[in-house]
């Protein structure tokens, strides 16, 4: 494709195979660089008047025919884990010179716009919209601050898909080298469709690459599941039905238990069939949910040289799918090389990350945390990363080994012994079992432990825990108030301390209900704010290294800056 700004949803009708697939990319032109080739899922409008309510603000009324099948200002944002249930906020959106306003359940949010407390921008978020539709229009007020719309381009929200199959089992296609932005996404649990601006669908060996992706409403890229195996059912179902939990593991059994296109259903959750996606080289940023967002859809996948900035910094509402990359069962996946910064939570895993690994990424500026493993039980391999956030891991796993890493944060961690959840037979979907998470099993080894420079502030010898949401306060699990408890310690594995060494494991007891906590090494790692005892060896550094800096919150473009084609590709894994 040559250049220039094409509003369409590109669904792909058919696929490739492994050994041609079919690529779809921007034009090179003769100084060796992509063409300017962006796919939108917005549309301008240009009739707009000035509203006589208040000063500033602007009417515009389009005709439902410009959304076709689905209006995004009547759809709400909402489904399992969603946590707003209070307000009203649509999956449509107003772009002002493409830059995104912030919705108001009111006129009169638009009218006297108040700025939004918790967003990154909160100058920004006094530039507001409120919709209201009809049978055969949308009308639109908008608060441009001053600016008069017809010197300036204000686009909204059209369509919900950039670049995606409305069938599954499309195959092995290549996406490389564009700019799609701006999509009506909805909110992207693991028990529901997880729709993206671009994906593939519950297809096979994607490559996504070398592209610039913004401007979702909830995510950029999704590699996650289909419909069929479950919608929201949880927050659909009857108060006091099934918990999350429950939804959750049979939306896993539904998904290995699908009978494939000639019984007239998608292909079962199997490495044959889903997954083995690459994501490479993209620059991803503004999306409200989540950059990369995959449940069982991203098994057998590598997500690796992305840059990924600006996730979840509206701050209008919140759920517990929000991440700069947030992975359920990541099955040897590999995550490796990624920049992720000013986002709420950098790195994700949820349930069944198992021959996981996370290489060589790069993490700052996170409001939570840079990296949480959840109800995992491994093994998974965390090595030689930069945690440059005051939180750098919350840990409610198992089974993990954190090598030659580089955390400037906190660690924190707890059991769950409420959730049983899935692992696998090894290299494979198919379920082995479920069980809870003890705790433990971790290993630490030849890690920095920089600190953030808050040793004063952790907590004295025989303190109380401190009760902790994982989700910072808001309502998690199962519908119900967080119980994460830790001590604040300084940087370091003392997290830890209280966990069995391998020698001192087997004489452990375990609960009625659960087990002994697993043991716990941690061998040959350099404690900056002052040793561990659950080292046995410790090494404190005379002087706490040197720390490393944000200078700027402008993001940049990682490794493709230039827009320049990257290497040949090879066969997905």
């Amino acid at each position: 494709m040559h250049e220039g700004v094409y509003r369409e949803w590109v669904n792909p009708p058919r696929g490739g195979t492994a050994d041609a697939p079919i690529t779809y990319r921007a034009a090179v032109g003769a100084d060796g660089l992509f063409e300017s080739v962006v796919i939108s899922g917005a549309e301008p409008v240009a009739d707009w008047r000035p509203w006589p309510g208040a000063a500033d603000v602007w009417t515009a009324t389009v005709p439902n025919t410009l959304f076709g099948e689905h209006n995004p200002y009547t759809e709400r944002i909402g489904g399992d884990w969603f946590f707003d249930r209070v307000n009203t906020w649509h999956t449509g959106e107003v772009y002002l010179d493409g830059k995104s306003m912030y919705e108001s359940p009111t006129l009169a949010g638009v009218e006297r716009p108040e700025a939004t407390a918790d967003s990154f921008d909160p100058a920004g978020s006094l530039l507001t919209w409120h919709c209201e539709a009809g049978e055969d229009t949308t009308t639109i007020w908008a608060n441009f601050g001053g600016a008069d719309p017809a010197a300036h381009e204000i686009e909204i929200n059209a369509r919900k898909f950039v670049f995606w199959p409305a069938a599954t089992g499309i195959d092995h296609i290549i996406v490389r080298g564009f700019t799609l932005t701006k999509a009506a996404t909805q909110w992207a649990p693991p028990t529901a469709l997880q729709e993206g601006l671009i994906g593939p669908h519950w297809s096979k060996g994607w490559v996504i690459e070398d592209n610039t992706i913004t401007d979702s409403k909830n995510v950029g890229v999704s590699l996650g599941k289909e419909a069929s195996t479950g919608q929201n059912e949880w927050t659909a179902g009857t108060r006091g039905d099934k918990g999350g939990t429950q939804r959750e593991r049979e939306v896993i059994q539904r998904a290995l238990a699908l009978r494939g296109p000639a019984a007239g259903e998608p292909h079962p959750w199997h490495r044959d069939h889903v997954g083995s996606h690459t994501v490479r080289r993209n620059t991803i940023r503004d999306c409200e949910q989540a950059g990369v967002v995959g449940h069982l859809g991203a098994a057998f996948s590598t997500v690796a040289d992305n840059h990924i900035s600006r996730i979840h910094v509206k701050r209008q509402w919140h759920g517990a799918e929000v991440a700069g990359i947030k992975l359920h069962a990541a099955i040897d996946t590999v995550i490796s090389g990624n920049t992720v910064h000013h986002t709420h939570r950098a790195l994700w895993l949820d349930w069944q990350a198992q021959g996981t690994l996370v290489r060589r990424n790069v993490c700052y500026a996170s409001t939570a945390e840079d990296f949480m493993v959840e109800v995992c039980h491994g093994p998974y391999l965390v090595d030689s990363n930069a945690f440059l956030s005051p939180w750098a891991v919350k840990d409610m796993s198992t089974g993990g080994a954190y090598v030659h890493n580089y955390f400037a944060g906190r660690i924190a961690n707890c059991t769950e012994h409420q959730r049983y959840t899935p692992y696998h037979l090894p290299h494979s979907t198919a379920v082995h079992g479920v069980a809870n998470i003890l705790g433990g099993d971790d290993r630490f080894y030849n890690n920095l432990f920089v600190g953030d420079g808050a040793a004063a502030e952790a907590a004295e010898p025989g303190s109380e825990p401190v009760l902790a949401s994982f989700w910072n306060g808001a309502i998690d699990i199962d519908g119900v108030p967080g119980q994460a408890a830790f001590t604040p310690t300084p940087v370091g594995t003392s997290q830890y301390d209280a966990y069995p060494t391998p020698q001192e494991y087997p004489h452990e007891d375990g609960s009625p209900l659960a087990g002994p906590r697993l043991p716990v090494r941690a061998e040959g790692n350099l404690y900056a704010e002052g040793p561990s005892r659950s080292a046995p060896n410790p090494s404190p550094a005379s002087s706490a290294p040197r720390r490393c800096a944000s200078r700027s919150t402008t993001p940049r473009r990682a490794r493709s800056a230039s827009r320049r084609p990257g290497p040949s590709t090879p066969s997905p894994r």
